[in-house]
């Protein structure tokens, strides 16, 4: 399908569009041309959500509400995901992250959409000690660290199989780690951000991620609606950076000192138990969390020479993000 059958024409859903990567995918598609249809729970803020955007109340996990969002859809750009790296039931990231896209996709079919984007993550890939991860190693359900990673596996792998066996016409993103603007819950990475600028960030661990601007993320997802191969993966991604620099950079821009004390992961367990123990009595996210500090114990670096290769997609430096991230958390109350 050519780039010009898709640009501007015809309408397009996206699912989780009242959270951070979905938001931004409605927003870069109304500025591409598209007509914009969102799907958003009833109990879900609309501080993301435009005016101009055609609101459908429903779930990912109702069938029934996924059948009246895709009436008349061409195109279906399927962010919404249960992200949380740790829940008191465990099962309900599970569910909502495979079922919900299992009904999602067995709707479109039905529904004749043309053409999917699926937003998966770099968490469903392999590795490298020495080099960073591309698309060509997957991640197996046994090798995944939490449900998180686990559902999102098997949901990746799910949607593969609906492109060999139904034909379904979806493709495949796997962003990175996502920040900037309008981050309302907000993301791990974005946490992050927001307790080092509030100054409640005494130290790190040797780890590394890669960090990429949301904006970007959806700029990439136009660009694998319009140039992306079915059934085929692309790493969204931006900079490849040690934990402790992004601290150091979050701190420079609020005029804060930057921490300076690295912890052993080893010795940080005890405090993961009791974050997880408190949060089941509490009720609120624990900031840090067993899982995370197993996945600390690698530098999740990725190449994302693919999707520039293929899409032309293109990143800016992770700085801009990570200060677009701050003024927004400032203006909206987290950072004072």
């Amino acid at each position: 399908m050519a780039d010009a059958d898709i640009v501007g024409d015809g309408l397009l859903l996206v699912t989780g569009a009242s959270g951070f990567v979905g938001s931004a995918i409605a927003i870069a598609a109304r500025k591409a041309g598209y007509r914009v249809r969102v799907l958003v729970r009833r109990s879900s803020p609309r501080t993301n959500i435009q005016p101009n955007d055609e609101v459908v109340i429903g779930d990912i996990c109702d069938r029934a509400s996924l059948a009246q969002a895709l009436r008349g859809v061409r195109y279906l750009a399927h962010a919404a995901a249960d992200y949380r790296l740790w829940s008191p039931s465990p099962s309900e990231i599970i569910r909502t992250n495979l079922e919900g896209t299992r009904y999602l996709m067995e709707e479109a079919l039905r529904a004749g959409v043309e053409r999917i984007v699926y937003t998966s993550t770099v968490a469903t890939l392999k590795l490298r000690d020495n080099s960073p991860a591309d698309e060509t190693r997957a991640l197996s359900e046994a090798e995944a660290i939490g449900s998180y990673k686990k559902s999102k596996v098997i949901a990746e792998r799910l949607v593969e199989e609906m492109v060999k066996q139904h034909r379904l016409p979806a493709v495949i993103v796997n962003p990175s780690a996502p920040i900037g603007p309008r981050d309302v819950k907000p993301t791990p990475t974005g946490r992050i951000i927001v307790e080092c600028a509030c100054g409640r960030m005494p130290g790190f661990v040797n780890t590394g991620l890669n960090l990429v601007h949301v904006d970007d993320v959806a700029d990439g997802h136009l660009a694998a609606l319009r140039r992306g191969g079915i059934g085929e993966r692309y790493i969204l991604g931006g900079e490849n950076v040690l934990l402790s620099h992004m601290l150091a950079d979050v701190a420079k821009i609020v005029g804060r000192r930057p921490p300076k004390l690295e912890f052993p992961i080893a010795a940080l367990y005890p405090v993961a138990f009791g974050a997880e123990l408190l949060a089941r009595v509490t009720g609120r996210a624990p900031f840090a969390t067993v899982d995370g500090l197993r996945m600390a114990r690698h530098h999740m670096f990725f190449s994302d020479a693919k999707a520039r290769r293929d899409l032309g997609y293109a990143s800016r430096p992770y700085r801009n993000a990570i200060a677009d991230a701050i003024t927004w958390f400032r203006s909206a109350g987290y950072v004072r």
